[in-house]
């Protein structure tokens, strides 16, 4: 008789209620490393990310070539910005009614990404451009942002922070070339060829890696990490100390109902505007500022650069300190740097611009992956992407605050007023993190030091007591039965990389 393809697997479920799947090789579902999660949402990140982080290089000779004025070019930012993080939710809810694969999202990603460049490249009338590369480029972005970010976490369940962060990175640094490209080769006799290149570089290059993309069955959790006993696993037990699993799976109605899914919304509003801010306006301030051109475009090249690298950095950290405490922490680092870049400008230091355009760039992106990863350490992996698409539409509004309003804000108070304003909703953002406790009083309810009754006597259960550790849920798991019947979870083996 022939034997069963099907991977085999058994699930246990805790105390708290929280289904483990285990036992199946990652091998099995995806018919290779699940690592290749990584590398290929990383990629597609990259291409994407060309949308927001290029176009303030590209906005003065687009303005010279259309006759635009200065709100004109930014409304189009602000559209994409509020369709590209506005489609996150709807995708999402599709994707867990199995409506929509992770492999279609990614191919209408490509497809409408080539629209936006090829609308942007053709056109010049703004009221068409703004549907084709606001609207359409906007949903495209998006579509491929949503679904990069929820596929690795879904892959790396016992260690997101770093995989979600490095991932996230690239939507910044992918765009490095393109600032340089749009700053020093890009003109009006020649932006109609660029654009149309740019845009046929991104589908192809979002439509190759999407052809791969293939979700874990839910509940999934790997075999080497016992979801009960993960303290004896080195490299989950580092990870999963500070940041503690979900105490249950909620759904996306349960988690609406949660203050906690609307503090973080709340937040993200507030820094991503912050942060399109200075994405979009830096170069325009350094200019202003008398610096001279290579100021402008390297300054944005280093906002960036580091704006992507500190995306990884800050998952790493979190892994090792804590969710919250890291976001909490650039929080801060954000608003200072508002200040810094506004001194330094109308100071006129060249040397203070550079440096806080470093930092502002780490501050900008580097809660991203924040809320990316704390989303389903609070609430689960199941249905992350609609509960994390919830609350990144937040970014809609941070996008369209930041976009038109933002360049009438400056054209109103000048740029001492709105840095500072930037600088001020920073803090308040910081200052919603202090109101987090993880849901239902779960294992991540702590803030700097300070743990809620349950984290304590959790945390103080892990650490203390000898092998075999006792679940990390409280209690005793449903799965005794099946030990009883002769069924053990399969043996931890030692982390490996490749797995």
């Amino acid at each position: 008789m022939a034997r069963s393809k099907v991977p085999a697997y058994r699930e246990i479920t805790t105390s708290s209620g929280r289904t483990y799947r285990v036992g199946e090789d990652p091998k099995q579902i995806l018919g290779r490393s699940r690592n290749s999660m990584i590398w290929l949402p990383w990629i597609a990140m990259m291409a994407a990310g060309v949308f927001e982080y290029a176009f303030g290089s590209a906005a003065k000779t687009l303005q010279a070539s259309y006759g635009w004025t200065n709100v004109d070019a930014f409304t189009l930012t602000g559209v994409w910005g509020f369709f590209q993080a506005g489609i996150a939710l709807p995708a999402g809810r599709l994707r867990e009614k199995y409506r929509f694969s992770p492999k279609a999202a990614m191919l209408i990603g490509a497809a409408l990404s080539l629209i936006a460049f090829l609308s942007i490249a053709n056109s010049g009338n703004i009221v068409f451009d703004v549907v084709g590369y606001g609207v359409c480029g906007g949903i495209g972005a998006g579509l491929v942002y949503a679904t990069c970010i929820n596929i690795v976490g879904k892959w790396f369940p016992e260690g997101k922070g770093s995989r979600v962060g490095f991932v996230n990175g690239g939507f910044a640094y992918g765009s490095i070339p393109f600032i340089f490209l749009f700053g020093y080769h890009f003109s009006v006799g020649n932006h109609r060829t660029v654009l149309t290149l740019v845009g046929v570089y991104l589908a192809l290059l979002i439509a190759g890696t999407g052809l791969f993309f293939k979700d874990p069955p839910k509940n999934w959790w790997p075999a080497d990490v016992d979801p009960e006993h993960w303290d004896r696993n080195r490299r989950a037990r580092r990870n999963l100390t500070r940041n503690p699993p979900a105490v249950r799976q909620y759904t996306w109605g349960e988690a609406v109902r949660t203050s906690q899914l609307w503090l973080m919304w709340a937040a993200l509003v507030a820094t991503s505007g912050v942060s399109f801010f200075g994405i979009n306006y830096e170069v325009q301030f350094a200019r202003a500022s008398g610096f001279a051109l290579y100021v402008a475009v390297i300054s944005a090249a280093l906002l960036a650069f580091v704006n992507g690298t500190g995306r990884s950095l800050v998952g790493w950290i979190s892994d090792r300190l804590g969710r919250r405490e890291t976001l909490l922490t650039v929080c801060i680092v954000l608003a200072m740097a508002q200040f810094g870049v506004v001194w330094a400008g109308l100071d006129h230091d060249q040397t203070l611009f550079f440096i806080f355009a470093v930092i502002s760039g780490f501050g900008g992106g580097a809660f991203y992956p924040m809320f990316a990863v704390l989303t389903p350490d609070y609430f689960g992996e199941n249905y992350n992407a609609s509960n994390y698409g919830t609350i990144y539409s937040g970014k809609l509004i941070g996008a369209v605050c930041a976009g038109p309003l933002g360049a009438a804000f400056i054209d109103h108070e000048g740029y001492l007023g709105t840095y500072l304003l930037a600088g001020g909703l920073a803090m308040i953002a910081g200052i919603l993190l202090v109101f987090l406790p993880a849901p239902d009083g779960g294992p991540g309810a702590m803030l700097a030091g300070f743990t809620s009754e349950s984290a304590r006597e959790s945390r103080a259960a892990t650490e203390a007591v000898p092998h075999p550790a006792p679940s990390p849920f409280g209690g005793v798991s449903a799965s005794s039965a099946d030990r009883s019947n002769g069924w053990t979870p399969p043996t931890p083996a030692p982390y490996r990389r490749n797995y």
